[in-house]
């Protein structure tokens, strides 16, 4: 797992979060930007390239949903610049961070719909097991956040699972 990087700052941060709550919490918040980023290119990817007779619905849906998660990065990602670290931003910090396994080639809709349950059961886990450490830092914007990742996520996997019902 990569190092979480040094403070940056040149003024000291005091909101009430000690130096090291702040840099646990930014190790796993690289974390659910690094999910949440795999999960919004897969998404993406499958809505360029699903096809079949589901291919209206699922084309439109999946750009409702690549559409929220690309507005989630900056969310996820700027609350980590406000713990006063820098957030990771490339394909091999992602790639190093991330517990979404990629992709390879153009899967069956049905078998999207499938993988993208699961990437979505992925980041709410993550984003679920970073509550201890918030909770004990008592850091509540962070906490806040967690909550509507949750939520999203876990809707729209019980979404995508409703597809599947035969």
């Amino acid at each position: 797992m990569a190092k979480t990087k040094p403070e940056i700052n040149l003024v000291e941060i005091d909101i009430g979060i000690s130096k090291e709550d702040r840099a646990s919490i930014v190790k796993d918040l690289s974390r659910l930007l690094a999910d949440s980023y795999t999960l919004y290119l897969m998404t993406h990817n499958f809505h360029w390239n699903v096809t079949g007779p589901q291919f209206n619905s699922l084309h439109t849906m999946f750009m409702t949903q690549y559409t929220e998660q690309w507005n989630a990065l900056d969310v996820i990602a700027e609350r980590i610049r406000a713990l006063g670290f820098p957030a990771p931003g490339t394909y091999k910090e992602f790639s190093s961070l991330t517990a979404i396994k990629e992709v390879e080639g153009v899967p069956k809709a049905q078998d999207m719909v499938k993988l993208l349950v699961n990437a979505h059961e992925t980041v709410a886990r993550t984003a679920r097991g970073i509550f201890s450490i918030v909770e004990k830092a008592n850091d509540q914007p962070t906490a806040d956040m967690l909550t509507q990742r949750l939520d999203v996520h876990e809707k729209t996997a019980w979404m995508l699972r409703s597809l599947l019902e035969e």
